[in-house]
């Protein structure tokens, strides 16, 4: 039978971007379809804006630390609206990138959402379009809980652009984006209060680090309110929310930003109409080589229930071009994938929690290293940075290495590289530092420590 296309990508994503492109410069014909915005989540409502407004609300701090070298300021003040503009342009020009990159790789882009009508069939703006195979790329979206006055909240796609800026912010969640966003809107010169319904955030993440920058962010200014669940939010006369506690009290905010979770976003995609297996928490399943049960339906990223990471979701689409049209292996390797969590300090972190290495591995042996970093010696700042290194006692082995401080993950990358080689112990003894940094103290932690 002959189709329209070989693959026809719903989703123009980071997955769906370097998956549709790739497959096309190995000659396949290639669609995309998109009804939102080009680049996904990450490059609009994700990753890149959030990196901007992380540098915004670093400036507060550098102002203030700036007096110890000599410097007077003077009055500051922070425009909202300025940053907020310039973002959204910013965002602008890469969504005209992403569709600069697909028209030289003659990938025809469709504006409109996708639906399955088959296994080899797509309904686009009522117009059908068949392929050999397509491809979900469909990414998440933010999941709010049904609480009473959940009309009031909002989630990270509003955030980057409101109206106006609120003095008063309550966050609701400990992952990733809650976290992050709290050191932003601090930065920024929001009063806020971060809410988790756990013990303590960033679930997940090496124990050790966790508490460390639950120690470090209140230092900034960021109220941590661990154990707390909202019963429900009310609006108040003067448009300030009420956010009612489960222990009987309550906070007034401007803003309430639920950060719980994300789903995949499969509504009104046509599953119905085809033969794919969705997991009991709302994922597609897919094989080692990114197929769905129905053979010619694929699916990658952030809707597989994977590492929701953009480097991941890339590295995916990659890998399922040069399967199908290039004849190579469908082969990721999944270990020792470096992350970074851009709170302030940042959370960068490779390989193994120590939990995880103390589960697979009899001799841990743990290097550790907590210091105020030289700027701050006369910064007038008492934030401290905490590095740590994991190695396997038998072979000498790094298993995990994990940072809590400036400059994390610019550091982390590196050590990533050297993790994904084999790095032993020995090797990071063997490596002359870089003096002065902070960066260097990986490389002269000579004494284990038992605790």
């Amino acid at each position: 039978m002959k189709y329209d296309y070989d693959l026809f990508v719903i989703g123009a994503g980071s997955g769906g971007v370097r998956a549709s492109r790739m497959a096309s410069s190995f000659g396949a014909k290639v669609a995309v379809c998109e009804d939102l915005y080009m680049g996904g989540t990450c490059v609009n409502v994700g990753c890149v804006p959030k990196k901007l407004y992380v540098y915004a609300s670093e400036y507060s701090r550098h102002f203030t630390e700036s007096k110890g070298f000599g410097w007077s300021t003077g009055d500051i003040s922070f425009d909202w609206a300025t940053l907020r503009d310039n973002k959204t342009k910013e965002i602008s020009r890469l969504n005209g990138i992403y569709d600069g990159i697909l028209e030289k790789a003659k990938v025809e882009v469709i504006k409109g959402r996708g639906k399955l009508v088959d296994q080899h069939t797509v309904e686009v703006n009522g117009q059908k379009y068949t392929a050999e195979r397509i491809l979900l790329a469909v990414g998440g979206w933010p999941s709010v809980p049904d609480i009473t006055g959940r009309e009031h909240v909002i989630s990270s796609n509003e955030i980057f652009d409101l109206e106006t800026f609120p003095k008063r912010l309550v966050i609701v969640g400990g992952g990733y984006i809650g976290v992050e966003f709290a050191g932003i809107f601090n930065g920024l010169g929001s009063q806020v209060t971060l809410l988790h319904r756990g013990d303590l955030f960033l679930h997940g993440f090496d124990n050790e680090i966790r508490q460390f920058a639950a120690q470090e962010m209140p230092k900034k200014g960021v109220n941590l309110r661990f154990n707390t669940d909202v019963t429900s939010i009310e609006k108040q006369a003067d448009e300030s929310l009420k956010v009612n506690l489960k222990d009987g009290s309550f906070i007034i905010a401007d803003t309430v930003l639920y950060a719980t979770g994300r789903k995949p976003q499969l509504d009104n995609l046509g599953l119905e109409n085809v033969n794919i297996t969705v997991t009991d928490k709302g994922y597609i399943q897919v094989n080692e080589q990114f197929q769905t049960s129905e053979p010619s339906i694929y699916a990658l990223g952030d809707a597989t229930g994977g590492m929701e990471l953009t480097p991941v979701a890339l590295e995916e689409g990659m890998t399922l071009a040069r399967g199908l049209y290039d004849n190579q292996p469908f082969k990721l390797d999944y270990s020792n994938i470096a992350t970074t969590v851009f709170c302030q300090p940042n959370i960068s972190t490779v390989g193994m929690t120590e939990e995880q290495a103390r589960a697979d591995y009899s001799n841990v042996v743990k290097y550790r290293s907590s210091f105020k970093a030289m700027k701050h010696t006369i910064s007038g700042s008492d934030e401290r940075t905490l590095m740590k290194i994991l190695v396997d006692g038998d072979t000498d082995k790094v298993l995990g290495v994990h940072m809590v401080g400036p400059d994390a993950g610019e550091i982390m990358q590196g050590i990533a590289i050297a993790i994904k080689a084999g790095a032993t112990k020995a090797d990071f003894d063997a490596t002359i530092g870089i003096h002065p940094t902070a960066a260097e103290e990986f490389v002269t932690m000579r004494e284990p420590v038992t605790d």
